[in-house]
């Protein structure tokens, strides 16, 4: 079983006992955590889609621990104009884990 759910402004396909990394959630660290925006479920071929969510359906995680990303650089050039640019950026992002699709 697996479901399509929107944690902090993306869209993530989760299943049981999955880990993702997601934007930075405000709930501390061993917190249970409820996704009420389920946009999809598949129960073993039987697929069920909302408009725009699926009633009924909850997604239960556990925050495990807050991180910050890997860093990602960004340079800017202009040809011939002696200008460059760089600077890095590193993003705030949350672990969790996925206890409970239903």
């Amino acid at each position: 079983m697996y479901a399509i759910v929107e944690i902090a402004g993306h869209q993530y396909k989760v299943q049981k006992d999955q880990q993702i990394f997601v934007n930075r959630l405000q709930n501390e660290e061993g917190t249970q955590v409820e996704f009420n925006h389920v946009l999809l479920t598949d129960d073993n071929g039987s697929i069920t889609v909302g408009a725009p969510a699926v009633e009924g359906v909850k997604v239960t995680a556990r925050v495990v621990n807050h991180l910050k990303g890997d860093k990602v650089i960004i340079f800017k050039k202009k040809r011939r104009k002696g200008y460059q640019k760089k600077n890095g950026f590193r993003a705030y992002l949350t672990e969790i884990v996925i206890e409970n699709i239903g």
